[in-house]
């Protein structure tokens, strides 16, 4: 029968960045529940250090919102999602509004194409 080995002598799991990056952008998709017509995914950049995951995610919103809402809502759920599916505490997730897709503009363009 092999001997059992300690626990401090098993090793570790390590999670790539872009695995954490991916469970982040993924997390931001879903607290956003819909991208803008015409508008691109929510992204994810991380920095990874000693089991825990600093975020930024960038995203577009559908305008008028509650813009501050939506992304304490994109934060609280990204932080829970890494830590719960990646086991990494996350002390910091930077969202970015990087467009606003007014309905109001989208709706007038619309009207005047035939």
């Amino acid at each position: 029968m092999a001997a059992q080995v300690a626990p401090g002598e098993r090793g570790a799991t390590r999670i790539a960045d872009r695995v954490v990056a991916k469970i982040a952008a993924r997390a931001a998709r879903e607290a956003v529940d819909e991208v803008p017509a015409d508008g691109s995914p929510p992204h994810a950049t991380v920095a990874v250090n000693q089991g825990s995951a600093r975020v930024r995610v960038s995203l577009e919103l559908d305008y008028p919102c509650d813009i501050g809402g939506r992304c304490g809502e994109v934060r609280r759920h990204v932080a829970e999602r890494v830590r719960t599916l990646a086991g990494m505490e996350v002390p910091e997730v930077a969202v970015q509004v990087e467009r606003l897709h007014s309905a109001r503009v989208r709706a007038a363009a619309q009207g005047r194409t035939r």
